[in-house]
């Protein structure tokens, strides 16, 4: 690919992910890992990874990825790769704190970053390859920086379910906090007059809820396995396999609750409404923790060897 026809890295994307959106994902890190934990077993058990493979994570967020993939691959080594200055900002500290060697991150868009060629024997992504503006344009080259039979692993949101426990609840929870904000501006209880944005649990500015808004949309971005398979035409050997998880949005309601609010904070609740809203997570209640079923695609494709 020549440099004029070279994607463009999104900037709608580089906005939110330097901007609230991926500073509440840095402060919040310990929580979006849990919520995503699930899906790890399934993600590094089709990875495989050898104590030598040299491993690039892909979107790899605090690096929670990647440092399990700097332990698998102990005489080798793993290089995290993120958009966000923020996010990799806690990422090296927490791998500084864990002690871990083998493992460093490049700030950079991953469907443009100048990786070395054939530099790594697999890569990596846990929910970080959606995000691009152009795919095909992206994987090819996280191809090229596979050796010739290097393998590629990754999960990503399936498409969403309505009738889903975690879609409902979400739902649910929207809805509700969307008439208790409209109390709260003198509107009568009624969601109609609240915008969508103020009613998700999003930061409220325009700026944030724009760049928010773009960060959903691309989540979806690879939820139908046709697409899938036509934008990994680098790779052959793909495989789309459906895997059912559990996401983990607290210890208990009143923490599902408080971190949900945590990215409106320029709106505040009083306790009666808080615990209104509790309710909401109260079926899902475990001991350990709030839990809600969804379900993600585990993708695995090989870069041909020839």
């Amino acid at each position: 690919m020549t440099a004029a026809t070279k994607p463009a890295p999104d900037s709608s994307q580089a906005a939110a992910w330097n901007g609230p959106v991926g500073t509440h994902w840095a402060t919040h890190h310990d929580r979006y890992d849990a919520m995503l934990s699930g899906v790890n077993d399934a993600l590094f058990e089709a990875a495989a990874i050898s104590a030598r493979d040299r491993v690039l994570d892909i979107g790899c967020g605090a690096g929670a990825t990647t440092r399990i993939a700097a332990r698998l691959a102990a005489h080798g080594h793993a290089v995290g790769v993120d958009i966000s200055a923020p996010l990799l900002d806690r990422a090296r500290a927490n791998t500084a704190s864990d002690g871990i060697t083998n493992a460093a991150y490049e700030r950079g868009d991953a469907q443009i970053h100048p990786f070395p060629a054939a530099g790594y024997d697999i890569a990596i992504s846990r929910g970080g390859v959606m995000f691009f503006a152009d795919h095909a344009a992206a994987f090819t080259n996280i191809a090229r920086a596979l050796r010739p039979g290097g393998r590629l692993a990754f999960v990503c949101p399936q498409p969403a379910d309505r009738e889903s426990e975690e879609s409902r609840t979400l739902g649910l929870f929207a809805e509700l906090l969307a008439k208790l904000l409209a109390q709260d501006d003198g509107l009568d209880g009624n969601p109609a007059n609240v915008s969508p944005e103020t009613a998700s649990p999003q930061t409220a500015s325009p700026e944030a809820t724009s760049e928010a808004a773009a960060a959903r949309t691309a989540m979806a971005s690879l939820s139908d396995p046709a697409r899938i398979h036509k934008v990994l035409g680098a790779f052959e050997d793909v495989r789309v396999s459906p895997v059912p998880v559990e996401t983990v949005w607290g210890e208990t309601p009143a923490d599902a609750v408080d971190f949900l609010l945590s990215r409106t904070p320029d709106r505040t609740l009083d306790e009666r409404k808080r615990a209104t809203l509790e309710e909401v997570f109260r079926p899902y209640a475990t001991e350990r923790g709030v839990r809600m079923r969804a379900g993600v695609w585990l993708v695995t494709a090989v870069r041909p060897a020839a």
